[in-house]
């Protein structure tokens, strides 16, 4: 089948059948032996295992892992996923500019022009009112009632455009310093309850405007959601996001020795020494949330 490897029935399997379809040299011959005797001990990264094994030397377990590199454990993904794509495509529903000094807030998506009732279908029931004809007054009847639906629809985009602006003019300035230049050290802590006590909206209401909205600005496109996070203590005492906690994290896993790959005991550490005061169990929160494995998973030869 093309690609190689797809429909197998594990990852183990797909590997293999990848290496299989390749020119036999004496990396793919020590891969084939990994993959096929000791996958168990390769997932965990368990290489110094594999190598006493399989009797390889530390170049030759090099050369395994190089090979291991080049396959490809989702065969599947190849295919053409170009709708996928499309429709993954965002279109901000609030932009941003930095102006002399100035943060200006636009809500393009949301421009719709003044509405108006036309004045004939008044003009309808004005006439129905002062006529003795029972049709007339029928019609009258009727044309108030839609009048009345196209004023509490009038009302009601007027409202949500207000709701809006508010919630995202609130968000801007709690934030604003991060606006400025898109700093995230500038993020600080904030919740839903932060901006419903500054608009007066609900919790609720905040929630359905924060939700699937997007803003555009001079640093970049994001979710309104990026903005929210919890707060922690550094050690001055001073409330910071999480966020910034979570980028420190990812900085030190990034700088790290990935021979001797730091454990979630000396990250606790490291980030103590920034300034944050984080328990071993945050630190494997977070890493979760990042997406970044236990230390042991990212040891490298």
């Amino acid at each position: 089948f093309e690609p190689s490897g797809v429909g197998a029935r594990d990852l183990r399997e797909c590997l293999l059948i990848q290496l299989e379809d390749k020119k036999r040299t004496p990396s793919i011959e020590n891969a084939i032996r990994v993959i096929a005797d000791q996958f168990d001990a390769f997932k965990n990264r368990h290489f110094q295992k594999i190598m006493t094994r399989l009797h390889l030397s530390e170049e030759e377990m090099k050369g395994v892992m190089d090979e291991i590199r080049r396959l490809n454990p989702s065969p599947g993904g190849q295919i053409d996923d170009s709708y996928n794509d499309q429709a993954q495509q965002v279109v901000p529903d609030f932009h941003l500019d930095y102006e002399n000094g100035q943060l200006i807030l636009t809500m393009p998506r949301f421009n719709v022009p003044e509405l108006r009732i036309n004045r004939k279908y008044s003009e309808i029931m004005e006439n129905g009112r002062l006529s003795d004809s029972k049709a007339d007054k029928e019609a009258a009847s009727f044309v108030k009632q839609k009048i009345d639906s196209a004023k509490w629809f009038i009302e009601a985009l007027r409202q949500r455009q207000n709701t809006l602006q508010s919630t995202m003019q609130a968000i801007i300035d709690y934030q604003h310093d991060y606006f400025v230049d898109g700093d995230e050290s500038n993020l600080k802590p904030m919740v839903l309850k932060d901006i419903a006590e500054i608009t007066g909206f609900d919790i609720s209401t905040i929630s359905r405007v924060v939700n699937s909205k997007w803003i555009e600005t001079h640093f970049g496109v994001f979710p309104l959601k990026y903005f929210f996070s919890e707060g922690l203590e550094n050690s001055d005492g001073e409330e910071v996001s999480t966020r910034e906690i979570k980028k420190a994290l990812r900085e030190m896993v990034d700088g790290e020795d990935k021979h001797n790959p730091l454990t979630d005991d000396e990250l606790v550490d490291g980030l103590s020494a920034r300034g944050y005061k984080v328990a071993r169990r945050t630190i494997a929160k977070y890493r979760a949330q990042l997406d970044i494995p236990k230390a042991r998973l990212r040891r490298e030869l």
